[in-house]
């Protein structure tokens, strides 16, 4: 079965970086729009970035661009989130998605039909 997991969350000052990878078993990873997505203690999940299965298309959250960058490694089934001059409003869990079919368009929306990671906490302290 597809298995996502996350990894690289943890606690940083506001200023600082981290980078987010999700580790991609169970598909074809190459083929599938992936996406990452991230939830506030209180709040709705909401879209971050995603990036489309052959890597030449993006889509950032207003809140993100300029800050954080999507990437992929198919030779390594995995997906990276870079994380840029973070700020107290971006702590939340994190969270990996992958289209539920190949060859899809980006992914906006967390659509419960995605396969999902367990997610990754990020704390940034003022």
């Amino acid at each position: 079965q597809v298995q996502l997991v996350e990894s690289g969350g943890g606690l940083v000052q506001a200023g600082g970086s981290l980078r987010l990878s999700c580790a991609a078993s169970g598909l074809t990873f190459s083929r599938y729009a992936m996406g990452w997505f991230r939830q506030a203690p209180g709040k709705d999940r909401e879209f971050v970035a995603s990036l489309s299965w052959n890597g030449y298309t993006t889509s950032y959250a207003d809140s993100v661009k300029g800050r954080f960058t999507i990437s992929r490694d198919n030779a390594k089934n995995t997906l990276f989130l870079q994380m840029n001059n973070l700020n107290p409003e971006d702590t939340a869990v994190y969270y990996c998605a992958a289209d539920n079919s190949p060859l899809g368009g980006l992914l906006r929306r967390p659509d419960n039909n995605n396969y999902w990671g367990q997610g990754t906490q990020v704390t940034v302290s003022s």
